[in-house]
């Protein structure tokens, strides 16, 4: 990025921008090649490495030296080991593992390779697996959205005020991130998780470890086809928003008022543009994310969100944080019941007559 926004652009400047994703290249692919993993098992040369991961020698070598270059990689003599805090975050069992979303990254900048193709055409860029395959990116996805999310969902469940409910409806709750948050915030309460189905075994098994899973009815479905689960007073709708458009977001608003108690509130975590759609920068970058990765996802002004959950029936809509990343919180209500008020003897028949009733 442009560090000084009054000055003009370089060439060189340019040509570093324009060149700047073959680091995240190596970076992402020796992720998805889980390099880091076998690298952290002690120091090994190549060839051992190529036939641990199943890899071309040629093309394992110029991959570890372009790592080493970059100092992501220990290069002595014909061994290769983690750098320093590397093995931390790009292995499974590092303490703040970023692996899964570097791998997702992997597959993101094959969408973002793309990009012309879907200005031009209108269509998202066309899907392609890595090593991996289909079933470990779904993996890596769902992984990826627990690395970003669990470092912060405390802090961020606390902006929810008033932080209080009884039942909360967690819609594409992925591995259960946000409701273990939820409920350690709120003892008493149980939660609804609601998500495709190959996504509840990942959900069962984190709720187990975490001890919460007897608090917890994991409901598979599709927001996009099914009804939701009813009975909750709050619904989380965290980083969906941004997948769709704004009908299918009116759609999924006017499932969550339906599914929703009275007087219950539906709760949005996701990214929050300016009204000119310039700002945050990783907002209108991620809005380029979802143009090639998705039929018609985006990112959103606060207004066009309060607009589309009116029209599903909520009202009292409001800004609860405004965040530069992922975490801007929005709120809404669904307006609870009124009781009605047993008539004085006679008021009916005064009120028919036309006579005014105090």
């Amino acid at each position: 990025m442009k560090p000084n926004a009054e000055t003009s652009w370089t060439t060189g400047e340019l040509n570093a921008l324009i060149r700047s994703y073959q680091g995240a290249a190596v970076l992402a692919a020796a992720a998805e090649l889980d390099l880091f993993s076998c690298l952290d098992a002690g120091p090994a040369t190549a060839r051992t490495l190529a036939k641990r991961t199943t890899c071309d020698l040629r093309g394992l070598t110029i991959l570890l030296d372009a790592l080493a270059a970059l100092r992501l990689v220990v290069k002595k003599g014909d061994c290769y080991s983690p750098g320093p805090g590397v093995a931390e975050v790009f292995t499974h069992r590092g303490t703040h593992t970023g692996l899964a979303m570097a791998q997702h990254q992997a597959n993101c900048m094959r969408r973002w390779g793309q990009l012309a193709c879907t200005v031009k055409t209108g269509r998202p860029a066309r899907r392609i697996a890595s090593v991996r395959g289909p079933a470990g990116d779904r993996e890596s996805f769902i992984g990826a959205m627990d690395n970003t999310s669990a470092p912060v969902a405390d802090a961020v469940v606390q902006r929810v005020r008033p932080l209080e409910f009884r039942q909360l409806l967690d819609i594409g709750g992925a591995s259960g991130t946000w409701t273990i948050a939820f409920l350690r915030a709120c003892p008493a309460a149980k939660a609804i998780l609601f998500d495709l189905a190959p996504v509840i075994p990942m959900a069962d098994r984190r709720l187990r470890a975490a001890g919460l899973r007897d608090r917890v009815q994991l409901v598979p479905g599709d927001y996009t086809s099914d009804p939701l689960p009813a009975g909750a007073d709050l619904a989380w709708v965290s980083a969906i928003v941004h997948q769709n458009s704004r009908a299918e977001n009116r759609m999924l608003f006017s499932k969550a008022f339906a599914s929703l108690t009275p007087g219950g509130r539906i709760v949005i975590r996701d990214i929050l543009m300016d009204a000119a759609r310039t700002g945050p920068v990783s907002g209108a970058l991620f809005a380029v994310n979802m143009l090639v990765g998705t039929n018609g996802g985006g990112t959103f002004t606060f207004g066009e969100l309060r607009e589309d959950l009116e029209s599903a029936g909520f009202v009292k809509a409001a800004v609860l944080h405004k965040d530069e990343g992922m975490s801007s919180i929005v709120v809404a209500s669904k307006v609870a019941e009124r009781r009605s008020v047993p008539q004085r003897a006679g008021a009916g028949r005064r009120a028919a007559t036309g006579t005014s009733v105090m």
